[in-house]
């Protein structure tokens, strides 16, 4: 990678750290605090589910903000609304104005990482997104794991001051973006394919996404009040949280290459099962913060690579002229699952105590390996198309970055080496997906953008056709 294209990455990828070190702790600290306020575990569900609702609202929408504005001024203004809604927690508790905060603060949130992926999207050309995205990833985690260690410090401050914090940090992140003398560029707007297309194009891939979904979001929001029931502090919370970042980062990685060497629909049942084991463990094992420890990193590890693998799976069915928008709808999927699960959980943690969080996880963990080998009965493993990719699952724009020219190749010769109708029965050979292109697939027009105006002058134009 070039020192050029390393500086040009630079300034989105440090304003992404500083805001992702206070997003790291917002959840577990928002758990928290309605637990202390004695509200119930039914309301702490729907207020965390209000922020994954803003995910996938912003996921759709915002978009079209930056292609009307400009990557630094949009990102500006998410960033600025961030520590806004933020702010306003730390001088309000109040169970109804945190929902509508936590909803306002997901889709600001998702517009910040919409502008970073973006960003790294248009900067570089297909042989270096790979290590963009590594670098996105890793700056992710990291500010994730920092961000948990630094809910011990604030405890021992004012109420107020964690807020304060993360409102600070959302402001600061907005310094390196700002001061860059570039011209950014736009990004094009593609619509996902619909839930029903994508239900008969991967039915493992749709279910794998959507429990991934509900398994992320109930071990974020939901996780911190088990361990608040064991006698945890603050602190050691924080520490434990931190613990099973580390796992989802180190673990990801080593089991995506892993499904590249395996057909990936049995390592998804094994990742299932993985993580409905760990559960159990949870539930029967001894206490003990070495061993708890432990768990939580394998349970991180587990639960964070389904997605990955999902998304991975799905590619080697699609055709080639469908793979953006196929992950593009399983982002969307993903978020669905995400802001559905505190409300669905919180009901089984109110009847069997803290620990329902883990008889829903393990259930939901058998669910899946059940369907899993259900569908690999009914559709053999296909050829890989090409080596997993590890992403996080942020924004549409995001799974762009996934579909890189060796995914297309592979598609292309899985499409020669399969009979369509056997590889995707459900679709007619005469549908769009693998037909002549679009209206909507046409070559795109791209413009270069005043970073400071917003506007389009009459500059420069690009032709070329997305990949």
């Amino acid at each position: 990678m070039s020192r050029q294209l390393l500086a040009m990455a630079l300034a989105p990828l440090l304003g992404l750290f500083i805001l992702a070190i206070g997003n790291g702790f917002l959840a577990t600290l928002i758990t928290l605090r309605l637990d202390a306020a004695g509200e119930s575990a039914v309301t702490i569900g729907w207020i965390s589910s209000a922020y994954f609702i803003g995910l996938a609202f912003g996921a759709v929408f915002n978009d079209r903000m930056l292609l009307r504005i400009g990557h630094i001024r949009a990102y500006g203004s998410f960033a600025s609304l961030v520590a806004v809604t933020v702010l306003l927690q730390g001088l309000w508790l109040n169970p109804q104005a945190w929902f509508v905060l936590r909803l306002v603060g997901g889709w600001a949130t998702v517009g910040v990482y919409l502008v970073i992926e973006s960003w790294l999207l248009t900067s570089g050309d297909q042989k270096v997104r790979g290590r963009l995205l590594a670098l996105y990833m890793i700056s992710l985690y990291a500010a994730g794991v920092i961000g948990q260690l630094l809910l011990g410090v604030t405890d021992a401050m004012s109420p107020t001051a964690p807020f304060m914090l993360v409102g600070m940090l959302a402001s600061l992140s907005v310094l390196p973006m700002a001061m860059i003398p570039r011209v950014s560029p736009l990004i094009e707007h593609a619509e996902p394919l619909p839930p029903h297309r994508l239900i008969t194009m991967t039915p493992t891939g749709v279910m794998a996404s959507f429990g991934s979904g509900l398994a992320v979001a109930a071990v974020y929001a939901l996780l911190p009040l088990y361990l608040h029931s064991l006698g945890l502090t603050v602190q050691q919370i924080g520490q434990m949280m931190a613990v099973m970042v580390l796992g989802a980062m180190l673990l990801q990685y080593p089991i995506g290459r892993w499904s590249d060497r395996h057909d990936r629909q049995l390592v998804l049942i094994l990742i299932g099962a993985f993580f409905a084991l760990i559960s159990l463990g949870m539930l029967l094992l001894p206490s003990g913060q070495w061993l708890l420890a432990g768990l939580l990193f394998l349970l991180g590890g587990g639960v964070f690579a389904l997605y990955p693998v999902a998304v991975s799976h799905a590619a080697d069915r699609a055709p080639a002229g469908a793979l953006v928008r196929m992950s593009q709808g399983l982002l969307l999927i993903n978020a669905l699952g995400s802001a559905i699960s505190p409300p669905l959980i919180t009901p089984v943690m109110s009847v069997l105590g803290d620990e329902g969080l883990f008889w829903s996880l393990g259930g939901l963990g058998v669910f899946l390996v059940l369907f899993f080998i259900w569908r690999r009965s009914v559709r053999p493993a296909p050829i890989p198309a090409a080596p997993f990719t590890a992403n996080a699952p942020m924004t549409v724009i995001g799974a762009e970055l996934n579909v890189t020219e060796e995914l297309l190749q592979g598609a292309i010769e899985h499409e020669h080496h399969e009979d369509l109708s056997r590889v995707v029965p459900e679709v007619e050979v005469a549908e769009p997906l693998v037909g002549p292109p679009r209206e909507e697939d046409a070559p795109i027009t791209y413009f270069d953008v005043d970073a400071e105006a917003g506007a389009m002058p009459g500059a420069e134009r690009h032709d070329r056709t997305p990949s």
